[in-house]
Order: structure tokens, then C-alpha cells, then sequence
């Protein structure tokens, strides 16, 4: 069996996320495009129940543009975030800005949000809902998390909800955000981890990954790349009751013995 290497992967995810990019807005909270099972991906919920239990609010989606919220994340990374006014926040694959948007909200007119995203569909998107929500703090830039388009020690916070797991070069990804973020800076991740090893069978297949599941990291793996990359308190918290929503991914149910969605956060030492 020949491996996916990484050009294959992010050329994959790059396309499907275009295409669900250019859904309709009304069709896109319902069928995100990772299959053909009448639920959403990576971890976003068709009922407002699932929602909640992923950590939103059913308040989080009041006063955002219809169609920020395309229902792909796996948690609520603002959750465990403490945004404090005047902070830079940066959004690993940040879509169609849905958590810009409510971060730049908690800002309340300070700081900004800067949102990376490496599939033009989803920019152009996420810029329609910012200028829609008259949000003046937020903007959107074209790049790979694996490649950050972000000056060196200008971010005080990093989030990223559901995005990690899809990058083939996870480690990559930690050190550009130790990179960008200054001195006592910290990370907050809502994403999938593997509980247990991800079979070799759904790991070569890019419908898995793009799903949200085949690409998951063990979660002593990641505390080593994060330790790697110079990040210290790291703490990851698997989330059990996700298992039942994870199960809806791909048409396999039993991707949820294995994987699970995680709270994940870690700094950047002071000095």
C-alpha cells in the first residue's frame, strides 16, 4: 500500500473545504460535504443539542451572518481562551470565520483577529461575513497554518477548532505558532485526538482524513510535538461525550473507539 504524502493531503482538503465553501448557505449547515450522511463534519452538529454539548451556546450564533457557521468545528475554542481586550488573536483555518467572529466580538471594538486560511473560497466567505457583522478588528489572510503569513512574537492568542488534525505536518504547524506568538502567549485548540492507534486502512484513505478522523495524533504524540516546539503547561482533555457525534463522521461508526474531540491549550514561556 503506497502512503498519502502531503502535497496529496492538503491538495484534497484544500478542495473539498472549497467546495463546501461555495454550498449555499441555507444547504451548508445541514451537509457539509463529508460524505453523504445527513450530519455535519469534523465535529459540527445539525441539531442545535449536538451544538451545545460541543461547547457552544445556542446564543454564540446570534448576531453573525448566516453562513459564518458552516457546522465543521469540534468544540468551542473561545471556551477555554480568556480573551482579554486589546489581544492579537490568530485562527488556524479559520473557514467562514465563525470563531473570528466571536472573537473579535469579546473584544469589543480592541485588539484584532487576524484569520489564516489556505482555501480562497472559504476567505472570500469569511470576508463577506466580517463586513456583514460591521466588524472592524478582524481580517483575513491566504496561507497554510504549516506556513504562517504572521510577523514573529505579534499574537497573544492562537485557536484553531477542528483544523490540526487535517495538516500532515503536525509538528510543523506547533512551531509556527510558538513562532508567532510573543513571549507568555497561549495556545487553545478544539480539535480530534486518537485515544488509541488510527488503523492503517482509514489512514490512507482521503475521504477519512477529510473527515476528521484519519489524520487524529495521538495524544502523547502531540504533547511531545508541542514540548518539541518549545510549548510548556501543555494539557490535553479528551472529551468523552463526543464519541456519540464523532461516530456520525464517515459511514463507519466505529471511527469513535478511537477517536475522540479534545480541549487542547499549552504557552509559550514568559521569558
Amino acid at each position: 500500500m503506497k502512503n498519502l504524502d502531503a502535497v496529496q493531503i492538503r491538495e484534497f482538503v484544500r478542495e473539498r473545504y472549497g467546495a463546501i465553501a461555495e454550498q449555499d448557505d441555507t444547504a451548508a449547515g445541514s451537509r457539509c460535504g463529508c460524505g453523504d450522511r445527513e450530519s455535519s463534519c469534523c465535529g459540527g452538529a445539525a441539531e442545535a443539542e449536538d451544538a451545545e454539548k460541543l461547547g457552544y451556546a445556542a446564543t454564540d450564533a446570534a448576531g453573525v451572518p448566516a453562513g459564518a457557521d458552516l457546522g465543521l468545528g469540534c468544540g468551542n475554542p473561545l471556551a477555554l481562551a480568556s480573551i482579554q481586550p486589546g489581544e492579537a488573536v490568530l485562527d488556524l483555518g479559520s473557514g467562514a470565520g465563525f470563531d473570528c467572529l466571536l472573537a473579535a466580538r469579546q473584544l469589543h471594538g480592541t485588539g484584532r483577529v487576524i484569520g489564516v486560511d489556505m482555501t480562497p473560497p472559504m476567505l472570500a466567505k469569511a470576508r463577506r461575513n466580517a463586513a456583514a457583522a460591521g466588524l472592524a478588528n478582524i481580517e483575513f489572510r491566504l496561507g497554510e497554518i504549516e506556513h504562517l503569513p504572521v510577523a514573529d512574537a505579534s499574537i497573544d492568542l492562537v485557536i484553531s477548532n477542528c483544523v490540526v488534525n487535517l495538516s500532515p505536518e503536525k509538528a510543523q504547524v506547533f512551531r509556527e505558532a510558538f513562532r508567532v506568538l510573543k513571549p507568555g502567549g497561549r495556545l487553545a485548540i478544539a480539535d480530534v485526538v486518537a485515544t488509541k492507534p488510527v488503523p492503517a486502512r482509514l489512514r490512507q484513505k482521503l475521504e477519512a482524513i477529510g473527515a476528521c478522523v484519519a489524520g487524529a495524533a495521538l495524544i502523547a504524540d502531540l504533547k511531545s510535538m508541542l514540548g518539541e516546539a518549545g510549548f510548556r503547561r501543555v494539557d490535553i482533555q479528551p472529551r468523552e461525550t463526543s464519541r456519540r457525534i464523532v461516530a456520525q463522521w464517515t459511514e463507519d461508526r466505529a471511527v469513535a473507539d478511537f477517536v475522540v474531540a479534545a480541549y487542547l491549550t499549552a504557552y509559550k514561556p514568559s521569558g
